[in-house]
């Protein structure tokens, strides 16, 4: 079994969103331990991730004299509204894109120093900002390569990056991500949350697991992943050191939280790091500064084991706490009024069917999406060409995808009523797999509304 940290308790495992103003008991959570023998990789989504999420811990591996490499999936050249108050005009053309992302990447080598790491550890992979998600669900094996919304380029256009001209596709990620492993020999690695409601924080995790799987390395690795993008956590916004984070109420009873308590000196260079990160901090400084803590947090979800025709996986039935969710200020009425909530009820494994059933805080509105994924992983067939099964809900009907690539309706059956609805997809269809990733979002047209925590299925 994984030496991945310990959930409190699988049987809350797939709860939905609660009211994330309310935050865990602070006697919950256990400590972070660095020992002598580590070797720390921090994998980051986005230059500024890694302050975020482990600058103390960088710190302290740097302190210890431990090994020590991190990892950008992206040059983080997207982002737009920063950018805008960073130049002070727009930045929309592809080259000018570029640039800013080669200047976030120069801004990740000033914060890295200041914590003591030099630019030799940095490897800066290149992937789409704000695209690896949509590469996770669409652009593997033959599938074409996904196209940059902003730098409009299908491959890793940086030099100094860590492939570069690799093509924007899965696999390519999972390649660069396994040759890391291979070479560093991590023992810890820390990394974005499963939970995250950023698309490229999302997708770091999935790929960094199925790397993990292919090198045969779950048993051997510790995971710690960091969370930063979740609905309203965390509270309250701003620079108040004294003030501990601690997880949204949402997750506390998943994972076993774990945290890494910062010295004085290692909360203040913290601080100066993600302020080397102007193009961002000038932007969002309450946001980031709102991290900037006495205390950084970890945690992560155990796998769920499932046993043929067992009926051990009713996680959430007795919950039923979408309704008093509180929703981001960033909403407009639309959007606000179009909400849907997303929460799991029981995953089970009934003959040759995988069964899961999901509820929603309100019937599904017009416009209104529901997505429910299932990708399964073999041993035995390369992840590039497993199935990648996506059944798509409407207000009154049902599609199911390969990627794109359209199914027959009756491939999978779905039952359904306003507040429910029970998908079963036969295990052939998923390629006979040994694990299944699965995750359910709901998006208003492209704008993601809520998602449930991406999970790990293994069938025993």
């Amino acid at each position: 079994m994984s030496k991945i940290l310990r959930l409190i308790s699988i049987s809350v495992f797939f709860l939905g969103f609660l009211d994330a103003t309310v935050f865990a008991e602070k006697s919950s959570i256990g400590s972070l331990t660095i020992t002598p023998t580590d070797r720390i990789l921090v994998l980051a989504p986005h230059p500024d991730d890694e302050v975020l999420g482990a600058g103390g811990v960088i710190q302290q591996a740097v302190s210890m004299k431990l090994p020590i490499k991190i990892a950008f999936l992206t040059y983080g050249d997207s982002n737009q509204w920063s950018f805008l108050i960073y130049r002070k005009h727009p930045v929309v053309f592809p080259g000018a894109v570029e640039t800013m992302g080669l200047v976030r990447h120069d801004e990740a080598i000033n914060a890295s120093r200041i914590l003591g790491v030099g630019p030799e550890n940095l490897l800066f992979l290149g992937y789409p900002d704000f695209g690896t998600l949509n590469m996770w669900y669409y652009h593997w094996n033959e599938r074409p390569a996904y196209r940059s919304l902003m730098t409009r380029v299908t491959s890793v256009p940086y030099k100094g990056a860590y492939r570069p001209g690799a093509p924007y596709k899965g696999e390519e990620i999972v390649r660069d991500l396994r040759s890391i492993l291979k070479e560093f020999k991590p023992t810890k690695i820390f990394v974005s949350h499963p939970a995250d409601h950023n698309g490229d924080h999302l997708a770091l995790y999935l790929y960094l697991r199925v790397a993990l799987w292919d090198e045969g390395m779950e048993d051997n690795v510790e995971l710690y992943p960091y969370l930063i993008h979740y609905l309203t956590w965390p509270k309250p916004k701003g620079f108040h050191p004294q003030i501990d984070l601690t997880p949204p109420q949402a997750l506390t009873n998943g994972p076993i939280w774990l945290e890494y308590l910062l010295s004085d000196q290692q909360l203040q260079k913290k601080k100066m790091a993600l302020e080397a990160h102007a193009s961002q901090y000038q932007s969002t400084p309450k946001y980031l500064l709102s991290f900037v803590k006495n205390n950084e947090l970890f945690g992560d979800f155990l796998p769920i084991k499932l046993h043929l025709n067992e009926n051990t996986s009713n996680f959430s039935a007795q919950w039923n706490n979408l309704k008093t969710m509180e929703l981001p200020d960033e909403l407009n009425d639309r959007e606000r009024s179009a909400f849907v909530g997303v929460d799991w009820k029981f995953v089970r494994w009934q003959g040759d069917k995988l069964i899961v059933s999901i509820q929603f805080s309100k019937p599904l509105a017009q416009d209104v999406e529901a997505s429910i994924y299932f990708f399964g992983y073999s041993s035995e067939t390369p992840f590039g060409q497993m199935p990648k099964i996506n059944v798509r809900l409407g207000v009154l009907s049902y599609s199911v995808y390969d990627q794109n690539k359209r199914l027959q309706q009756d491939v999978v059956n779905v039952n359904r009523s306003p507040n429910d609805v029970i998908i079963a997809v036969p295990l052939k269809l998923l390629g006979y797999p040994q694990k299944i990733l699965t995750s359910a979002r709901t998006s208003l047209g492209n704008f993601p509304l809520d998602n449930a925590s991406w999970v790990v299925v293994e069938l025993q």
